[in-house]
């Protein structure tokens, strides 16, 4: 079980925004209590439950254990949990190394 940060960066008035998302909603909530988020922000749309965190807040999940993600592997995890009701792993496909020229290779099986 982990707890995943994403790289987002989205502007919130004098804030950065990113997104912290869990494989369950208990280690979402132990981890924002840790960090010193409200459960009030907690969010459970059509993203997912999930929490938007501030810079500092981020870091702070890092040093708690948070796994750092990219934010298109947090959307296709996102995107994986809708369809089957878990999370998933990150695709390393989608992490910091991504190139869209480059053609994806196939999983060994």
């Amino acid at each position: 079980m982990a707890v995943y940060v994403d790289d987002h960066a989205a502007p919130y008035g004098r804030m950065v925004m990113h997104h912290m998302l869990a494989d369950t909603d208990e280690e979402l909530h132990a981890m924002a209590d840790k960090i010193g988020v409200a459960r009030r922000w907690h969010q459970n749309g059509m993203s997912g439950s999930h929490y938007d965190i501030s810079k500092g807040k981020r870091d702070l999940a890092v040093e708690f254990g948070a796994i750092e993600i990219t934010v298109r592997q947090a959307a296709m995890m996102a995107r994986t949990r809708r369809h089957t009701g878990a999370l998933g792993k990150p695709d390393p496909y989608y992490g910091h190394e991504y190139d869209p020229a480059k053609p994806r290779e196939e999983p060994r099986r």
